[in-house]
């Protein structure tokens, strides 16, 4: 509370809380025309940084998938993993297919990241060109 000359008093009440609250309560009714500056930053990144997480986890399931295949043939080719089957001869053999399939699957996992990245940026292109043609204003 403060006074000045004339004896007015003035209230000033200010909760850092409370505002926090009202900002993100009017962000809510906020048009894209309404947005701040720092909104599309924010927004900017976040679509930068989501084209290529789409292909980084496809891809990263497709290596590991291919890994643990490619890591079997190689289990029942070198050691006694295969004894369950009736002949070596029988467990070499899958073994080696097993193999031959993990490095067919690991083959594909980056080409798979190229064409998932490659469709997220032609998604993604229009809105990422319209605000930064917005923020370079």
């Amino acid at each position: 509370m403060e006074q000045n000359e004339n004896k007015e008093v003035f209230f000033y009440s200010y909760s850092a809380r409370e505002q926090e609250e009202i900002k993100r309560i009017r962000k809510k009714y906020m048009t894209d025309d309404t947005c701040t500056t720092e909104d599309k930053m924010a927004r900017l990144r976040f679509l930068d940084e989501g084209v290529t997480k789409k292909g980084t986890v496809a891809s990263l399931v497709f290596g590991i998938i291919g890994t643990l295949i490619l890591g079997t043939g190689m289990s029942l080719i070198m050691t006694d993993l295969g004894s369950f089957l009736e002949s070596s001869t029988l467990a070499l053999l899958i073994g080696i297919v097993m193999g031959v399939i993990g490095i067919v699957i690991l083959a594909l996992a980056y080409p798979l990241y190229n064409i998932i990245t490659k469709k997220e940026k032609e998604r993604v292109a229009p809105e990422i060109l319209k605000l930064t043609e917005e923020l370079m204003k």
